[in-house]
C-alpha cells in the first residue's frame, strides 16, 4: 500500500508540475522551486521512516534476547538455590 501511496504522490506533483508550465516566469518558478523541496521533503521523511523501522525492528530483537536471558538466569538460580537446599 506505501508503494501505491509513492506513485499517487509522484502522479500528482507531474501532473502539477505540468500545469504550473504555462504560468508566468517569477510565479512558475517559486512554485517549481516548492514542488521540489516538497519532493525533497517527502522523500527525507520516508527515509527517516525507514531508519525508525529498522530501529524498532533492532529493539525488538533486543528486548527478546534479554527476555530469553532473564528466564535463563531464573532458571539457573532457581537450579543453584534447589542444590544449595539438598547441601543443607
Amino acid at each position: 500500500m506505501n508503494n501505491n501511496n509513492d506513485a499517487m504522490f509522484e502522479k500528482q506533483l507531474r501532473e502539477l508540475l505540468r500545469e504550473i508550465g504555462p504560468l508566468p516566469e517569477p510565479s512558475c518558478e517559486k512554485i517549481l522551486t516548492l514542488a521540489r523541496q516538497t519532493q525533497e521533503n517527502k522523500k527525507q521523511l520516508k527515509d527517516s521512516l525507514e531508519r525508525l523501522q529498522d530501529a524498532l525492528d533492532y529493539l525488538r530483537v533486543s528486548v527478546k534476547y534479554l527476555v530469553f536471558d532473564l528466564e535463563a538466569t531464573r532458571r539457573e538460580n532457581a537450579y543453584l538455590k534447589s542444590l544449595l537446599q539438598k547441601e543443607e
